[in-house]
């Protein structure tokens, strides 16, 4: 399940996943957002709280999220990641090579300022 909330006025969205992704979440979160875009023609800022980050239930699901990563990320201009998990710290490093969204780490307990950074983009 990937729980998930408007901030600012629908401009920054809040992820954050609940056990392991499946298929049907991704599905689920574009009915959400995809109106969103379609309205403002963009997402701010996307604040991912990882701190119960699972992995996903099977093959499916992974392949359903980097295809919502794909069909979303260039609609998106900043994106947090909130974690103190060691592996999700370099994500960031990863995936700035295939998303066009400025992509940056935070410790949890940062979280404001993750908060701060997403609702002043420049």
């Amino acid at each position: 399940m990937i729980e998930h909330k408007w901030l600012q006025g629908h401009t920054v969205l809040q992820v954050r996943p609940r056990g392991k992704f499946t298929a049907e979440d991704f599905h689920q979160l574009a009915e959400k957002i995809d109106p969103i875009i379609r309205e403002q023609g963009r997402i701010e800022g996307l604040l991912i709280d990882a701190e119960d980050f699972a992995g996903w239930e099977n093959f499916v699901a992974m392949v359903s999220h980097f295809r919502f990563v794909h069909n979303h990320e260039k609609h998106i201009q900043r994106i947090a990641v909130v974690s103190d998990n060691p592996v999700l710290k370099f994500m960031p490093h990863l995936v700035c090579h295939f998303i066009s969204a400025e992509v940056r780490p935070f410790p949890l307990n940062d979280y404001p300022e993750a908060l701060a950074w997403l609702k002043n983009p420049g």
